[in-house]
This record gives structure tokens, sequence and C-alpha cells, in this order.
């Protein structure tokens, strides 16, 4: 319950906070020999780019245009993805708003592993006091105790077809940072 109250409150707060292969299905992992990084600092700043990109095309939801959706769609997979098709979908069809944008007040590295399909799992500390969303009736749908800076843990894999060469593959509360 807390993870998807702490999911759903990200996914509204970026921009409508939510969440890649923009046909709608699961990216496969990467099948190439060669690494995508050349060591764990080279994969943490594709993770960092991936998720600052994240939030930017989150920032640039219209939830009453789904075309919007397709580039927070492209930089997700899996879980994120199917969460923010899911998402989207039903606060399009129950006609929100959003208004306000998200931004990264920090972002830190937890852990990376590059053998194999490279990934990564971030700490990132989302300030989201400028953001407000509403339902069809202009009612705010933000609870009254929403944190102004939220903790927020992203896990990213490694995708070949990924300009930066990571997707968000997950997101959820995180209570090993001080944000705030």
């Amino acid at each position: 319950m807390i993870r998807r109250r702490v999911g759903l409150l990200a996914a509204l707060a970026c921009a409508a906070l939510l969440l890649s292969g923009c046909d709608g299905s699961p990216r496969p992992a990467p099948s190439t020999s060669t690494p995508l990084f050349a060591d764990e600092a080279e994969a943490f700043a594709a993770a960092e780019a991936t998720y600052r990109a994240y939030v930017d095309a989150l920032n640039a939801v219209d939830l009453s245009d789904p075309a919007t959706f397709e580039p927070v769609f492209a930089l997700t997979t899996g879980e994120a993805n199917a969460e923010a098709k899911e998402s989207f979908s039903r606060m399009h069809a129950d006609r929100w708003q959003v208004k306000g944008e998200s931004t990264i007040d920090d972002v830190l590295d937890i852990k990376a592993t590059i053998a194999g399909v490279p990934m990564v799992a971030l700490a990132a500390c989302l300030n989201v006091s400028d953001v407000t969303v509403t339902d069809s009736q202009g009612n705010s749908v933000v609870e009254d105790n929403r944190p102004d800076v939220q903790s927020i843990r992203v896990e990213l894999i490694g995708d070949v077809d990924s300009e930066t060469g990571m997707l968000v593959s997950a997101l959820d509360g995180y209570e090993g940072s001080e944000c705030g």
C-alpha cells in the first residue's frame, strides 16, 4: 500500500509524476557482448542523465493530450512503464489536471553493476512543492501532508536502444536519504 501510494505520489508530482518502449511492450535486455559502460562512474552518469530526462518528460505531460505521455514511456521499461501507462490512462479518463513542475534537488548513487546487463540504483530528492493535481471538478487530489521534497529510489537498467544507455525500470519511496 505504501509503495503504491508513494509511486502514485511520485507519479503525480512530476507532471503527474508517472512513468519504454513506445509500442507498449517491455524492452528486452541488451544482447551485446560489448559492455555498455566502461565503469560504474560512467553507468551512474548515464543513470542520472536518464532520470533527469525522465523528470523533464514528466514535467511536459499534459493529461488532456495522450501524445505527451510518449516521451515518458520511451524512458521507462518493465514495472515503471506499466505503472505509467495505467496511471496516465486513468488520470486522462478522469480528466485530471497537473500544474507546476517538479525539480531534482539532489541525486545520490546507491549501487551499480556493469557486468552483464548494467543496473543502477539512485536516490533522488524530488521537489514537488510547485506541483498541484486536481480532479475534473478542480478539487486537489494531493494529500494534505505531502512533503514538498520526496525521497525516491530510482532503479535503471541498461538498454542499447536508449539515447542515454539506460531506462527507468522502477520507482519507489526511499528512506535511506535525507531530503527536505
